[in-house]
């Protein structure tokens, strides 16, 4: 026998059983979207490496450790792609889309970043993200968050995330706040891990968010961004506030909230949470005004978020949240004989042709009436629909209820859609 082939390590099949729960939120997220009016984006999975290097930024861990970079046949670099922001700002710009005008747009897809696989975070995982374009003013970045709180009421996890806030300043702003904060870790640096040491010249920023508790205590002692903010991304940043208060949007000022991506400016927050055990991100975002210019773009205004799938959905298991799932099959149909198994497929898609939604399986492979009812219980229908000789010769069908305790009934075919037609939904 030959070796067993598995699945790459980090990156995991997504069985039926699990698919019902992952399609149930797709929709959830997809009508949410569509409550706001936002379009949706697909694009490639596999992108230039020079996109990244130039949005994310070379001296991060995406770009230094974690992406999966290849040469093609014709020696160029490509990269499955680690997140989406870059990817949507690429379309834009390619396709004319930007220059001028306002974007709503999300996208839901497979990403790719060689981390340590554990619990809830994998290699190849997948991402809910929105972007939109053209708009400078602090509405949109609240929408955005408005949004967000909606899903987490429409998943009944509100209770257990928490927003946090912050902002960045301008670019000049920051760039300024940059050098002085290498000047106060330059004085500490003896307190400082390896990690800190690396990021103090090249982004030093980062070093804000250490999860170190010996960098922390450094960091605590650090000059606040905040003391340094450009004066109209100081109005940018109440005013923001001043909306989600009117919207009732609880959130808590983080300053040490900087987000781990180069082209983040002014606004960033991050929905938390304490119910995965240790302190997860369950959704983030925030405002990249530069990065169209950046990639080659007329200079745009942008703001989005994005959330990790896996995350959500371990989230919504271990509280309970993710709610009734839709069982795969209403009906089954067990045929008693030739003439009805010939005909019973026929018959099954008159089924879905007039009662919209109702799901109908029709047995196959053969067997013996028992063998067709075990088939029946193990689809999960709530009835098997027996079609045999003496219906079709009566044009009846015979209903056998297999999650209640009923007498099984043989109804004429119009009656027997009244009845069907309430299992489905």
């Amino acid at each position: 026998m030959a070796n067993q082939i598995k699945a790459i390590r980090g990156m995991k099949d997504c069985l039926p059983g699990s698919t019902q729960i992952w399609q149930k939120i797709e929709t959830t997220l997809r009508d949410t979207l569509a409550a706001f009016g936002y379009q949706e984006i697909r694009f490639p999975i596999v992108e230039s490496t020079d996109l990244f290097k130039r949005s994310i930024g070379e001296v991060t861990d995406i770009v230094e450790k974690e992406m999966y970079t290849f040469e093609d046949r014709n020696g160029d670099s490509l990269t499955l792609r680690p997140e989406g922001t870059a990817v949507c700002v690429r379309a834009g710009i390619q396709e004319g889309l930007l220059y001028n005008q306002e974007q709503r747009l999300w996208y839901m897809g497979p990403m790719f970043r060689r981390e340590r696989p554990q619990k809830g975070r994998y290699r190849q995982f997948y991402q809910f993200g929105v972007e939109t374009f053209g708009i400078a003013t602090a509405d949109i970045d609240a929408e955005l968050i408005i949004m967000t709180a909606r899903l987490w009421k429409a998943f009944g996890i509100s209770n257990h995330v928490r927003l946090e806030l912050n902002s960045l300043g301008s670019n000049e702003s920051r760039a300024a706040y940059k050098d002085i904060l290498i000047a106060y870790l330059e004085q500490h640096q003896d307190k400082l891990d390896e990690d800190a040491k690396r990021r103090m010249y090249s982004n030093p920023l980062r070093v804000l968010d250490s999860k170190n508790p010996e960098v922390q205590a450094v960091v605590v002692g650090a000059p606040k961004l905040s003391d340094h903010l450009d004066e109209e991304s100081q109005q940018h940043f109440a005013n923001l506030c001043e909306r989600l208060d009117a919207a009732g949007v609880e959130y808590q000022v983080n300053e040490n909230l900087v987000r781990g991506l180069d082209y983040y400016n002014r606004t960033v927050f991050e929905w938390v949470t304490d119910s995965l055990g240790a302190q997860g991100t369950v959704c983030a975002g925030g405002r990249y005004d530069g990065l169209v210019e950046q990639l080659g773009g007329k200079g745009t205004p942008a703001v989005g978020f994005a959330m990790g799938m896996e995350r959500l959905i371990l989230l919504l298991e271990e509280l309970n949240s993710v709610g009734e799932i839709r069982r795969n099959v209403d009906v089954y149909v067990a045929a008693m004989g030739d003439a009805a198994s010939i005909k019973a497929p026929a018959l099954a898609d008159q089924l879905r042709d007039d009662i919209k939604g109702l799901r109908v399986q029709v047995h196959a492979g053969g067997g013996n009436f028992k063998k067709q009812l075990k088939r029946a219980d193990n689809s999960g229908a709530v009835v098997a629909l027996i079609f045999g000789e003496d219906e079709i010769a009566n044009g009846t069908v015979t209903i056998k209820y297999l999650r209640e305790q009923k007498e099984q009934i043989t109804l004429p075919m119009a009656e027997a859609q009244a009845l069907l037609a309430e299992l489905a939904g």
